[in-house]
């Protein structure tokens, strides 16, 4: 029987267990960390690898209409006065004089401290989210630069090269990397960081489209979260009502996922309209229009946008796959043949994310060269590991804990029939694999969970051309 964790509860467990298994530490915990960045140690490097590629598969490699880019983290500063954040990148925080604690205005409630429950606070005052620092040798103003806050501004600035190399509208410029916000309260462990990756596609398209194209980009991504293995009722789909619309946006959608703290947005989507375009080609005087050769046709393109959190996802992700499994006892467990597993805690990754793919388990120490054989050629197609350090049922739950789907078991047996002992994660089937089909055996189960976008815009595309 599995039961997920939803409760504050859950949310410590995971906590526990990334930190003990390698998935992510606090940064500079030596010195005592220091709040709102976070490290990824060997299993986290991984999963957030994993999830970066699948995100990247599914929006670029899959589709004839958008391609990449990789802008610089620091770019030229006027880029933040067009775009408005050096004006208005700003939130209101308070600090509580009893407790020393610092928030948002907006979570302070009935006037009292969230942490002490005390009055006495501090009036509201304006603070900064972007991270100033200094570039070049000298100390004037014009030193001062931004890491940037978002990582979709450089896109905008880029579109007349990138759409001179031979791009055609409609098209989307997708992007992931680091970016930065001084966070008043940074919290709930990664979900709201000072340091986090983005994941974004600027999509360029006729004004007479882009509602077209909102549409499809909802219907595409929803499509993304079904296959990387999420539960359906963890995730929600919430358009925004008009009040609550960002100045840039025209319609917006969050994607939100239900964390064991409450919802919370891991992905937007947003009809920018042409405000970018507009801001940047009024602040710099460089004409952005694009030129439709077929139609000839002047036009600054529409954005719509999707931006998604990584980490955020990322997080999601183990929150959405951690399970304690309760194993049967008595009849039940002689019935379903479990009686020498116990209850474990287990991460039940897609095994297109899991960081480690296969697990290499020689019964006994006995057996490891011949086991070790399996696992090195293993490695040459997938994440492996190899484990010979205590009893089989201790080492399946090791493995069971980070997530890993595949555990193959090298017996006395196997010195025999030349055969190996496969067993999966979720269901616990165990099946006889010959050695020399293993790799293929693995291979076919792994082909079983790739991504299918299916349909990729042609037919978006052909019929907003149509309706122009």
């Amino acid at each position: 029987m599995a039961t997920q964790l939803i409760s504050g509860e859950g949310l410590e467990a995971v906590i526990s267990l990334t930190k003990r298994r390698g998935f992510i530490y606090p940064s500079g915990e030596v010195y005592g960390g220091i709040s709102g960045f976070w490290d990824y140690g060997p299993l986290g490097v991984e999963l957030k690898r994993n999830l970066r590629d699948a995100w990247w598969q599914w929006m670029v490699v899959a589709r004839e209409d958008i391609v990449g880019l990789d802008s610089a983290i620091i770019t030229h500063p006027e880029t933040w006065v067009a775009s408005g954040h050096v004006e208005h990148f700003h939130d209101l925080m308070v600090d509580c004089k009893q407790c020393k604690k610092r928030f948002k205005a907006d979570e302070i409630a009935e006037g009292a401290c969230p942490s002490c429950g005390s009055r006495e606070l501090t009036a509201p005052r304006e603070f900064h989210l972007m991270m100033a620092t200094k570039v070049g040798a000298a100390t004037d103003a014009m030193s001062t630069a931004y890491l940037r806050p978002e990582t979709c501004q450089p896109i905008f600035t880029d579109f007349e090269l990138v759409a001179s190399a031979r791009q055609k509208v409609p098209f989307g410029v997708a992007q992931t990397g680091k970016a930065f916000r001084n966070e008043v309260n940074p919290r709930n462990f990664t979900a709201r960081s000072r340091e986090f990756e983005q994941m974004e596609v600027e999509f360029f398209c006729h004004p007479e489209e882009s509602e077209r194209w909102f549409e499809h980009f909802k219907d595409y991504r929803r499509r993304w979260y079904e296959q990387v293995g999420f539960r359906a009722e963890n995730l929600r789909f919430r358009d925004h009502e008009h009040k609550e619309l960002a100045h840039y946006a025209k319609r917006a959608c969050d994607i939100e996922y239900r964390f064991p703290f409450g919802w919370m947005e891991c992905e937007g989507i947003h009809d920018r309209g042409d405000f970018d375009l507009r801001q940047h080609q009024e602040h710099s005087g460089k004409n952005l229009e694009y030129f439709d050769a077929d139609t000839k046709e002047h036009f600054l393109p529409h954005v719509v946008e999707t931006s998604a959190g990584l980490d955020r996802i990322l997080l999601a992700v183990l929150c959405d796959a951690y399970d304690v499994d309760v194993a049967p006892t008595g009849p039940e467990a002689r019935q379903s043949g479990r009686q020498e597993e116990e209850s474990r805690a287990v991460l039940r990754f897609s095994p297109l994310l899991a960081p480690i793919k296969v697990a290499v388990l020689p019964l006994r120490r006995k057996l490891a060269e011949p086991a070790h054989r399996i696992y090195e050629e293993l490695r040459r197609f997938m994440t492996a590991e190899y484990d010979e350090t205590g009893s089989i049922g201790k080492r399946y739950r090791r493995q069971d804990e980070v997530g890993t789907p595949w555990a193959v078991t090298y017996d006395f047996e196997s010195v025999e029939d030349q055969k190996v002992t496969a067993r999966d994660r979720d269901t616990l089937k165990q099946d006889r694999v010959e050695i020399a089909q293993l790799t293929r055996y693995l291979r076919d189960k792994l082909d079983e969970c790739q991504l299918d976008p299916g349909s990729v815009p042609g037919d978006v595309k052909a019929e907003s051309e149509q309706h122009r």
